[in-house]
């Protein structure tokens, strides 16, 4: 670890003292090891760090601020050294104020004046410019009220700017408690401020005394030569004489040199022909610079020599500049083709086709280029466009087991599609990516890539295109000079007349996109001439709802990325209704699907019941249903400028009936487990309530299932549904905006009743016609006779097997579904009673001892199963006691009663299972 560096240490300052903003060199030692090691740097107080400049680790240089303090110390604080400490210290003198007034032969920077009598600093007129204290000396302001004051100066002011100017008053008011020395010392600094403005004007001369001698070295030098002048008039005849003498000697001079002097012509002509050649090279060069700036790019130069040219040579008569300018045009017209070509040439980006137009337009062109590249650049589009579609469709037919993966990083430029920028946009906001690896990529169809590099094409040109038609409209490819205005007007009025035709443009560029996403995605809305076109896609199976999804979110970001461009909305209004016709068919779709997986629930159903006589069926109907709903829930969501997807009414119907499609193959489903034969039926996994009673052996003790367990098990599954399971689908139905909620409850609310009331009448007919077809063999076994029997020592044995019987349904629906029993039992109590009923009607003539035998046996089985009594059975049980001899003597109705707590005693334990159960659970 190194050591850390000594504190800093100012040793010295120059100078020592200064006004604010003096610049200053501070010496000493540790003063930072660099500019980004000095943090801290204050004198007098005040921070200087902002103009502080760090030269070495004993050298700083800064402005001294404005300082509270008059004087202070030096302080440097630096990182690896903290704060340091001075041994010298820095005076703070304050600056002497000239007046606005006052003379000066030096720049005086503008300032605020103090204003003594608001006691604020502030812009005051110059006329009531005045120092703060024009006596010099300490105010002590006195006590004296100003009303005082003012009674005792009447039409006097304290003011020594006023024209009342008391000086009375303002030494009461700023002198009273002032010594008569302090007083003297006053008078002596108004006497040398008096002396001060005598020798401002001395001083002011002094410091311009320099201007002085230049203006006097001026006007020496004119009267020089206005005398020089004078001279030359005088003169005037003598000069005449002298030029006679001069024209004769050169006369015959030339005769003499003759020779020589020719010879001199000719060199001069040649010398100015020389200086013809240098003085216009610009010309004569100009062809063989022009074909060098070409070559290298160096347009903007061009055309810089083409104008000055143009402005210097275009109207010549000179042969020589006509021949070379003609040259010159050659050339130009070969850089205008040339040009026109990069400008008609795709790809090409924005900004140089934006430089071709203003070139060609600087070189005057003829037509107008902007426009023209404009319609190539709508062709190149479209070319595009079909390009991808013909493609796709290629490659899925040449490759129909393969899925390519989406292409989210490649840039091939030879391709017309592969210049464009590639993005992933896939990552963007679909619904069944989460959670999932980057494997589904590879398992992409083809419809759903073309749509994704379709859609990213456009997005990608588009703009570009709008953006250069706005350029032309408002007229910025001409702007860059005045010189310019006329084509920028020419410009606006092209644009104004060729508005329809660019807008059929932007329309034919949104049809062919629509167009071309419903060949791949909905053939059946294209029209039987455009399938040709814009289809040809091997529909082997419709896309799943999950791929719509993910189509429509890409869509919907196209349309997203196109508005913020501000294309008008009329515009992209067909993509609206594709994107409608789109979720329309992924809502479609997606519940068809789901009827298909509903379907395959009953492969799912393991018989594995829970307490309450359930089965994981009904969850995993709901379940089903909510994970559809829940992955259409982008779908039916409507963003901004889109309209609802059930706005229609067919869609609402059709959207209903699939609904109740969804509804009805469950409910199939579930009769069709609840009717399959045994052998068709996997039971391995089968449970049960562990904590009921088990009296006559469990269902989970067999290997497999009976025809009744299921019938119960369905029966059960039914109930939930009916009060739990479409209660909550229709709330989610709600919550998502379909329509026809009520339909759809109140018609599977009815399909689902019709299956409960079937599956049960088949359980009761099971269970009880085996006990009723046994109580009249059990009733009339051994000859048994109602006209002749013996006395009544009991209940008989059929009826105890009949209750048995009885018991053991109840065991058996208890198992499954205690909500069940009351339902059942009281059915199979019914069929009982009301087989009783006939059979007691049926008897001609009773004994005394037969009457009271059938009256024991009848009241026996109507007291046990009296929690299950329904009005019907208790009708036919009051219908068989009818049929019966009443008891006349209370000995047979003793006997009676004792025979009945005899049969209840005796069989309590068999009972207990109909003394459990609670009248409330007839209710339920």
């Amino acid at each position: 670890m190194s050591r850390a560096r000594q504190p800093p240490l100012v040793t010295g300052i120059s100078p020592n003292e200064g006004i604010s903003w003096t610049k200053v060199t501070i010496r000493g030692e540790n003063l930072g090891t660099g500019p980004t090691d000095l943090i801290g740097l204050t004198i007098c107080g005040h921070n200087c760090l902002l103009t502080a400049e760090w030269m070495s680790a004993s050298k700083i240089v800064c402005r001294v601020g404005q300082a509270k303090n008059d004087k202070g110390d030096i302080i440097v604080t630096t990182k690896s050294g903290g704060k340091g400490t001075s041994t010298v210290s820095f005076k703070l003198l304050k600056p002497e104020k000239i007046g606005i007034l006052d003379q000066s032969a030096v720049w005086v920077d503008e300032m605020n004046y103090y204003d003594m009598r608001t006691d604020k600093n502030k812009g005051i007129p110059p006329l009531s410019l005045r120092p703060s204290n024009p006596l010099g000396i300490e105010i002590d302001k006195g006590r004296f009220p100003q009303k005082d004051l003012e009674a005792l100066f009447p039409g006097m002011s304290a003011d020594f700017t006023s024209e009342n100017f008391s000086a009375a008053w303002y030494l009461i008011e700023n002198h009273s408690t002032t010594s008569f020395d302090q007083l003297k010392m006053a008078v002596v600094n108004l006497k040398k401020q008096a002396n001060k403005k005598n020798e401002g004007s001395l001083a002011y001369v002094k410091g311009g005394l320099s201007t002085f001698f230049e203006a006097q070295d001026a006007l020496s030098a004119i009267h020089q030569k206005l005398e020089a002048d004078g001279t030359e008039k005088v003169e005037g005849s003598m000069t005449q004489k002298l030029e006679n003498v001069l024209n004769r000697a050169s006369n015959t001079a030339d005769t003499l040199f003759q020779e020589v002097l020719g010879r001199k012509d000719k060199a001069d002509s040649t010398r100015n022909a020389l200086n013809v050649l240098q003085r216009f090279k610009f010309l004569f060069n100009l062809p063989l610079n022009i074909e060098r700036n070409i070559q290298k790019g160096d347009y903007d130069v061009v055309i810089n020599d083409y104008e000055k040219a143009k402005s210097l040579f275009g109207k010549t008569e000179v042969q020589v500049f006509k021949k070379y300018y003609a040259e010159v045009e050659t050339r130009i017209e070969a850089l205008r083709e040339l040009l026109l070509d990069k400008l008609l040439e795709t790809p090409s980006t924005l900004h140089d086709q934006k430089r071709y137009i203003r070139y060609l337009s600087d070189l005057h062109a003829s037509g107008d280029p902007a426009w023209r590249c404009i319609g190539a650049q709508h062709q190149w589009i479209l070319q595009l466009m079909h390009n991808c579609k013909e493609s796709y469709v290629k490659e899925q037919k040449g490759k129909d087991m393969f899925f390519p993966m989406l292409d989210l990083d490649g840039d091939v430029r030879p391709s017309p599609i592969g210049h464009l920028s590639q993005t992933a946009s896939l990552k963007r906001g679909s619904s069944f990516q989460s959670g999932r690896d980057d494997a589904w990529r590879y398992k992409a169809p083809q419809q759903v890539v073309f749509v994704e590099k379709l859609t990213k094409l456009v997005v990608s040109q588009l703009p570009n295109f709008w953006k250069l038609w706005i350029s032309y409209v408002n007229g910025s490819l001409f702007s860059e000079t005045a010189e310019k205005s006329g084509q920028m007007e020419r410009s606006k009025k092209n644009a104004r007349q060729r508005q329809n035709d660019f807008k059929k443009m932007i329309q034919e560029v949104m049809h062919s996109l629509v167009k071309l996403i419903r060949g791949a995605l909905l053939p059946f809305s294209l029209r039987e001439g455009e399938s040709r076109q814009y289809g040809g896609w091997e529909m082997k199976s419709e896309l799943s709802g999950q791929w719509l999804t993910h189509v429509i979110q890409t869509v919907r970001l196209s349309s997203e990325s196109l508005t913020a461009f501000e294309i008008p909305n009329d515009m992209l209004q067909i993509i609206q209704d594709l994107i409608l016709d789109l979720r329309v068919r992924c809502i479609i779709v997606t519940l068809q699907h789901t009827a298909e997986d509903i379907k395959r629930l009953a492969e799912k159903e393991d018989w594995v019941v829970d307490n309450e006589g359930l089965t994981s069926l009904p969850s995993q109907f709901e379940q089903c249903i909510i994970h559809s709903l829940q992955s259409l829930k982008t779908v039916l969501d409507c963003k901004p400028g889109e309209a609802s997807v059930f706005q229609q009414q067919k869609t609402q119907e059709d959207v209903c009936q699939l609904s109740i499609g969804i509804m009805q193959v469950f409910i199939d489903c579930l009769e069709q487990l609840s009717t399959k034969p045994d052998g068709d039926i996997d039971t391995a996994h089968l449970s049960a309530d562990v904590s009921s009673p088990d009296l006559f052996g469990s269902i989970h003790e067999d290997s497999s299932l009976s025809s009744e367990q299921r019938l119960l098990i369905a029966l059960s599954n039914c109930r939930y549904l009916e009060r739990h399971t479409f209660l909550n689908i229709a709330e989610h139905f709600e919550k998502h905006g379909f329509q026809g909620v009520e339909k759809i409850t109140q018609v599977s609310m009815e399909s689902l009743k019709e299956l409960d009331q079937r599956l049960f009448e088949m359980y009761i007919e099971s269970k009880a016609d085996p006990i009723v077809g046994s109580l009249e063999p059990g009733i009339y076994a051994g000859y048994f006779d109602w006209k002749d029997c013996l006395v009544p020592a009991g209940v008989r044995n059929y009826l105890k097997e009949a209750l048995v019987n009885i018991i053991a349904v109840h065991a058996e629906v208890f198992t499954i579904s205690k909500d069940l029993v009351p339902r059942v039992m009281s059915r199979i109590v019914e069929a009982v009673s009301e087989e009783l009923s006939r059979l007691m009607q049926c008897v001609s003539s009773f004994s005394k001892n037969g009457a009271l035998q059938a009256r024991l046996e009848i009241c026996a089985l109507r007291d046990t199963v009296a929690i299950y009594l329904t009005p019907e059975s208790n009708s036919s049980f009051k219908q068989a006691l009818e049929a019966l001899p009443q008891l006349s003597s209370g000995t047979d109705k003793k006997l009676l009663e004792e025979l009945l707590n005899k049969f209840k005693s005796s069989m309590h334990l068999q009972l207990t299972c109909f003394q459990a159960s609670s009248s409330a659970m007839m209710k339920t």
